[in-house]
Parts: C-alpha cells; structure tokens; sequence
C-alpha cells in the first residue's frame, strides 16, 4: 500500500481528533473560563453543526483545485486553530477558534477517501477510515490524559496541532501533487433522493449519532459527578473506554457483515440497556467500571451501523454522493446530541442525560422495523439493486 494512504489515515486521525477532543476536557473548559458545562458543551456541538451545513457545498465550491494542495491547506488550518485554541484568553475566542476549522474538515475526509479508493480500492479506504475509527476511541482519552499529565488544559490543543503538523509535513514530502479532475459532475448521482428507504436511513443516522452524543459528550462531567472520579481515573476511564471500543468495532464489523438488520437492532438494544445501568449504578465506583467498558465496546458501533445500513444496497456511482450527505447527517447528529444533552443537564441535572439517549435509541429501533422501497432508478427502463463495497471494509 502507498505511503500516502497512510499519512492520509493520520490526518484523519488529527482532524477527528481535533473534534472530539474537548469531550474529556469540557469540565476543564467550564471551570477555566467559568461557564457552565452546557454552555462548553458547544465547543463540540458548534463544530458539529459547521461540518453539516458546509459538508455540501466546500467539495464542490474546490473541485477545480489541485487536491494535494487543499488536503495541506486544511491540515494547515488546524494546526493554527488548535494554536489559537490553546492561547485563547476567553471562551468567546476559543468558539471562534474552533469553528474555522470546521469549515473545511468535511473537505479533507472526501478527498482522502476519494484519493484512497483511487489508489487502491477498499483495502486503501479501510485504513483511512482507520485514522478515524482510532480517533474516535482513542482521541479522547489521550487529550484528556495530556492535560492531566501537564496539569494544563492548553496540552490538549498543542497535542492536537502537532498530530496535524506531522501529517502536514507527510503530505508536504512524500505525497505527489494530485491535480483536480475538471470532468466530475455531480448532477448524475441526484436521483437516489427519489429512493424513500434512503431518506428513512438519513433519518435514523441523524438520531443514532444524537442518542449517542447527548451522554458521551457528558461522559467526562457524569463521571466526575455521579461516579465521583477524579482527573486522572476518569482519564483512565476514558482510554478503558477507547481501548474496548477498538474490539467493539471489530466486532460490530463481524456482525454486520453477516445480518445488517440483525445487528443493527441489536446494537440499539444492547446500547439502551448499557446506558440504563450507567443510570442505576454510576454511583458505585467498581460497577460503573464493567459498565464503561461494556459502553465503549458498544459505542463505536454506532458509526458503523448507519454507514453500512445507509449504503449498501446504493448503486456504486452513487455512492461518494450518499456518502457526503451521511457526513452532514453524522454531524448534524452530533450537534443535536450535545445540544440535548446540555439541555437536560441544565434543567434535570446531569445524572438524567442518558434518558434522552435511550428515548432516541428506542426510537431509532423502533424505525428499524420500517421497511420501504429499495430500487434506484438509473433511467426509465431499468431499476437495479447494488450491494455496497463498504462491506468489504469492515
């Protein structure tokens, strides 16, 4: 495999990083620049609901320019941002900092899953999708760990920028210059939003990802004051969590390969019922350790599931179309979720978030049972029915 699929799985892992981050630290953030958790709850909700709304429009507004030189500009960007982040004299400054960023992470993802298909199909897009599978499990607990380590909350951005500086430097010296294809054109891939059972998808990814966030963007606050942990177990925590997340995603990726509907209601299930022991037990210290761990080892479930639902009957022309719209859904989920969340928190406590996770799981199980049309019309005389290569990924 080239070495720029590689550096590509790194800048995935620095810009994912980069968003989830600020979970373990929230309580951090809230006590530095006095604001309630809520409140510094947005700083991962905001650059959520950013990615969303410019997920459609950054690709094709850059189609014309060479997509080495963006992938270095947006890497660029977050190395800065993440500076600015770590110098930011008050909370307002540091919401700025962090939105920036967000207007171009979407860009980056497209084109290194582009760039790795081309290179080498669903092996080279598997291992990019690694850097973001690693982040999201393990980006975390590493931030969180580097501001307990230092006893500074600024480590967690400095740690982000230079995981940006090192794939900034890869894609400088070791990636060739990967010129624009002026040929694409989008409007062919448009008529798969005539399919309903796509839009019903869209719509359980949306509050999959929300039910998910709405407690793990707390998970950091809930167990420093349910659990009553201190900075350093709930970094450990938080890595026990990442750590079991990277089997649970393995293990999801086995079961999904062989029953999609199956899994998938089973991963609600187990979800709802893990969250409801969080309720129960969080107060007992060794409880809630088994618990976390079962958590994680779930959780990571929930960016596959939608995935591989949402794409694997979707023709294979159509497929990096659904695949940006499922971007905008994952992070307009993520918004929501932190949104909800701080809303429950502010006005039930914080010990009640993970009521409106499982309102939203049962929900989403409950659309599982919704079974609509599956055909893409590809003209008037032919309807087809592709399974997706994303399979082969997992």
């Amino acid at each position: 495999m080239k070495k720029s699929i590689y550096i590509l799985a790194l800048g995935a892992f620095g810009i994912i990083t980069t968003e989830f981050g600020v979970i373990g630290i929230l309580p951090t953030i809230s006590r530095e620049f006095q604001v309630s958790i809520d409140t510094a709850g947005w700083l991962l909700s905001a650059f959520a609901l950013t990615v969303a709304i410019s997920s459609p429009f950054i690709t094709a507004l850059t189609a014309k320019i060479n997509r080495k030189f963006l992938l270095c500009m947006v890497l660029a960007v977050f190395i800065l941002s993440n500076l600015l982040s770590a110098f930011a004299p008050n909370f307002t400054i540091l919401m700025i900092a962090r939105i920036l960023p967000a207007f171009l992470h979407p860009l980056f993802w497209n084109i290194s899953l582009a760039v790795a298909f081309k290179q080498g199909g669903a092996k080279a897009v598997s291992i990019v999708m690694t850097g973001l599978s690693l982040a999201t499990v393990l980006g975390v607990p590493l931030t969180t760990y580097a501001v307990e380590f230092f006893n500074n909350w600024q480590a967690s951005f400095f740690l982000a920028s230079f995981i940006s500086l090192i794939a900034f430097l890869g894609l400088s010296f070791l990636v060739p210059s990967m010129p624009a294809n002026k040929d694409k054109g989008e409007g062919s891939q448009l008529y798969v939003l005539k399919n309903p059972q796509l839009w019903l998808h869209l719509l359980s990814t949306v509050l999959t990802l929300a039910a998910m966030f709405s407690s793990y963007s707390y998970l950091a606050g809930y167990l420093e004051k349910i659990s009553h942990m201190n900075g350093v177990q709930i970094s450990m925590m938080l890595l026990l969590f990442g750590g079991m997340g990277i089997i649970g995603n393995w293990l999801a990726g086995i079961a999904l390969s062989k029953n999609v509907t199956l899994a998938t209601r089973f991963f609600f299930i187990l979800l709802i019922s893990t969250q409801a022991l969080a309720y129960y037990f969080g107060g007992i210290f060794a409880p809630m350790v088994m618990i976390i761990s079962l958590w994680g080892l779930i959780h990571t479930g929930g960016f596959l599931v939608p995935n591989i639902r949402t794409t694997q009957a979707v023709p294979h022309s159509a497929l990096e179309f659904v695949n940006s719209l499922l971007t905008s859904c994952y992070n307009i989920g993520i918004s929501l979720g932190a949104v909800l969340g701080g809303f429950v928190i502010a006005h039930y406590g914080i010990h009640q978030i993970v009521w409106m996770s499982i309102s939203l799981l049962t929900v989403t199980l409950g659309l599982s049972f919704i079974t609509l049309p599956e055909k893409f019309k590809i003209n008037k005389e032919k309807e087809v029915e592709i399974p997706s290569p994303v399979c082969e990924q997992v």
